[in-house]
């Protein structure tokens, strides 16, 4: 559409649709990019198409030391929760089919588990998933290019395809959601040229087999878990704690029950070298910190699961004044999700002092957008975030463990509720539930208001998420006792505790 206006006595000509457009966006080509096509990115990019403004996305994922690469959705989508939870889930079959038989099932002949089949299936519904985030950001109008961002200035963005070509996009806003990626050490000979990650575990081609973890973050026991789960040799080597940033006594009950169950853990011990063998097995050395003495093992795959890092280094933002965390190498962020750059803003992993979890990510992404476009004032609120360890003991929270609890209010202020129980699924299957176990961490005084939620046992995840919900209204004790359980579950259980720590009475739930 074309129309005439008049300037300094000039009749000029003048396409109204682009000047609506330019008038939207200012003088950029776009009112937001985001380089990150992981969870954060997306829920930001498509938030921000819905309500109207002009979005490119920017995705390149560099292939792992082992060549391992994959498609849109970042590292949940494809290395991190969905497979995951999945191979997770075909541990949790095995152990239900060894149950079957106490329940009458007849199962002729032994059970085992093929690899290949598990992996392809695992592979397949997350390639589906690629392909659907792409059909998503097509549909929503986001300019979807496969290409990796560095950030030139508060209102540029330099792309660079796999191929040479590059491209400069500008904008109003530029939003970093590239996450991390799993760290290796490099000062341990050979643990780079002969180990793997989580990047790595899920895309296989073949069983991994004797298999050692190296690591006691959620990652490495997840992983340990499930390798264990479906018949794999499995050792964990633990330089100090497991689960640090957890509650300390559920740890130990997670490992505890992971030994149980099959994993085997080397305590305060650290790799020192991996040499591969002529038959193509590795050779781990390592120390024992109690004893000072070296030990050595053959195994198929040796998983590092030490930490991850920040995807900042190529991102240009030394030169830029973004203020970066020195030792994290995060990008320190406001509570409005901003850097100290104006116009750039940075959201999930890569910020420092966020949960490196993948909802919050989600929900932080969309309410920036919806700030960014005006239609919003609205903060994310990082407290009382709920996840859980999808170990072979499932372990869900929210709130603060008992060690923040104390910090934050002494130990005098506080009063831990907690119980034993059995669930109901584990008594035919005579299973030995001695570390599922219950806590809520109270104040002590006034309505005693909750101020943590600790569960280890089936379903973990699924018990915690409606409990969230409570603390986020401020749920106190009295609230907990009023509450009626649905009978017979195991989160029933949380809603009849009773006995104190304090009190020092035996906390095992018996009978109704």
């Amino acid at each position: 559409m074309a129309a005439l206006y008049r300037s300094r006595h000039r009749w000029k000509r003048i396409n109204w649709s682009h000047v609506l457009t330019r008038n939207f966006t200012g003088n950029y080509d776009y009112d937001t990019v985001v380089i990150g096509g992981g969870s954060g990115g997306l829920a930001c990019s498509k938030e921000a198409a819905q309500l109207g403004q002009k979005v490119a996305v920017l995705d390149h994922v560099e292939p792992s030391l082992r060549g391992t690469k994959w498609g849109l959705g970042g590292t949940c989508v494809n290395v991190g929760c969905i497979p995951k939870k999945l191979m997770h889930q075909a541990a949790l079959l095995g152990t239900a089919v060894k149950d079957a038989k106490k329940y009458g099932w007849q199962l002729p002949g032994p059970i085992s588990h093929d690899w290949l089949t598990m992996a392809e299936a695992v592979q397949n519904h997350v390639r589906s998933l690629n392909w659907g985030h792409r059909v998503q950001l097509q549909d929503k109008k986001v300019k979807y290019l496969n290409m990796r961002g560095s950030v030139a200035d508060e209102h540029t963005v330099k792309a660079l395809s796999k191929t040479g070509k590059t491209m400069t996009l500008t904008a109003k806003n530029i939003v970093i959601a590239t996450g991390g990626r799993p760290k290796i050490p490099t000062d341990i000979p050979g643990a780079m040229e002969h180990g793997i990650t989580s990047d790595d575990i899920f895309w296989l081609k073949e069983s991994p087999g004797k298999t050692l973890v190296v690591g006691a973050s959620y990652v490495a026991l997840e992983c340990a878990g499930f390798l264990t789960g479906i018949g794999l040799d499995t050792t964990v080597m633990v330089r100090s704690i497991a689960l640090r940033g957890f509650d300390q006594q559920i740890a130990g009950l997670v490992t505890d029950y992971m030994e149980s169950y099959g994993t085997k853990f080397a305590f305060r011990c650290v790799p020192k070298r991996v040499d591969k063998l002529p038959s193509g097995a590795l050779k781990v050395t390592w120390s024992d910190a109690l004893t000072g003495q070296e030990h050595n093992d053959t195994y198929d795959t040796m998983l590092w699961a030490v930490g991850r890092a920040p995807e900042t280094k190529a991102l240009g933002l030394d030169n830029l004044g973004v203020q970066l965390n020195k030792e994290t190498g995060k990008i320190i962020v406001g509570v409005d999700e901003s850097t100290s750059v104006p116009n750039i803003y940075a959201l999930g992993d890569i910020s420092q002092g966020r949960p490196e979890l993948t909802p919050t990510a989600v929900k932080s992404g969309k309410l920036l957008a919806r700030r960014l476009a005006g239609h919003s004032k609205e903060l994310m609120n990082y407290d009382n975030v709920p996840t859980t360890v999808f170990t072979p003991l499932e372990y869900g929270c929210v709130g603060l463990s008992e060690e923040e609890a104390e910090v934050r209010h002494g130990r005098d202020n506080i009063e831990v509720y907690h119980a034993f129980y059995k669930p109901l699924e584990f008594t035919v299957a005579e299973r030995d539930a001695s570390q599922c176990y219950i806590k809520v961490i109270c104040q002590r005084d006034g309505d005693q208001k909750i101020l943590g939620l600790h569960f280890t046992g089936p379903n973990a995840g699924e018990v915690t998420q409606g409990f969230s919900m409570g603390l986020q209204c401020g749920a106190t004790y009295s609230h907990l006792l009023g509450t009626v359980g649905i009978h017979p579950t195991c989160a029933e259980e949380i809603t009849k505790i009773n006995i104190t720590k304090r009190s020092g009475l035996d906390a095992t739930v018996t009978g109704c």
